[in-house]
């Protein structure tokens, strides 16, 4: 399994102040040097932590792949065809939330979502689709022609009772096999942590986790390049 860390609190933290520093494309070259696979990034429509010289630079820095997380709008279908990342992730967005609090409804915006994710495909860009974990969402994700899905695992994280767990994980490996048997890639983030990530690490058909606000809460701590690579050892091994 891979692990691509999210930065985006790297420029939460920047903008707590107004100031420049921490800078988040220094903290996405720390994270490659640790071992990460990947960089994850949302710029949002308010711009509230990534913005747009970050995502220019990172595309420019970064050395494995740079997956842009966005909403699916007119100026960010501009911003993407223009850098050109390697992988769009579609997400839902609000102004008021704190952060993605669920999935996309791919059924309500069907026709749109086929015509946006045509044109990224069109650029040779991957494009995923964040999903709430359904049966449903897969068979919509297949005929919207998405090349991975990203299980939203926000809902397992915030389990309490062993019972609840066991009931979303559930959820999660049935749709991951779903989607895999169906040629999609299958990735999967939200909420995970060092406490939670095992059980995922152990769904066969997960490629990848997208982790950031726990390993740079850690970073705090322990420093970013220790913060990812104690992450990259429960990651890469499974039924730890």
């Amino acid at each position: 399994m891979k692990l691509a860390i999210n930065i985006d609190h790297v420029a939460t933290l920047r903008e707590a102040r107004g100031e420049i520093e921490p800078d988040p494309v220094t903290a996405a070259g720390i994270c490659e040097l640790a071992g990460a696979e990947g960089i994850v990034c949302h710029l949002r429509e308010d711009r509230r932590h990534i913005n747009d010289r970050d995502l220019r630079l990172l595309k420019e820095t970064v050395q494995s792949k740079l997956d842009l997380e966005m909403a699916a709008t007119d100026e960010m279908l501009k911003i993407a065809i223009e850098t050109l990342p390697e992988i769009v992730t579609l997400v839902p967005e609000k102004r008021s939330e704190l952060t993605t609090e669920g999935g996309l409804n791919l059924t309500a915006g069907k026709e749109m979502y086929k015509d946006y994710i045509k044109e990224l495909k069109s650029k040779d860009i991957l494009v995923s689709l964040f999903i709430d974990p359904d049966p449903a969402n897969v068979d919509l994700a297949v005929g919207l022609s998405a090349d991975i899905i990203e299980i939203h695992t926000g809902k397992y994280a915030n389990m309490r009772t062993e019972k609840d767990i066991l009931t979303e994980l559930s959820k999660i490996s049935v749709i991951s096999t779903m989607a895999a048997e169906q040629g999609l890639i299958v990735t999967a983030g939200h909420g995970l942590n060092y406490r939670n990530i095992m059980p995922i690490v152990n769904i066969p058909e997960i490629q990848e986790v997208s982790i950031g606000h726990s390993v740079i809460s850690r970073a705090v701590f322990t420093g970013l390049e220790n913060a990812v690579k104690e992450m990259l050892k429960l990651v890469r091994n499974k039924n730890y």
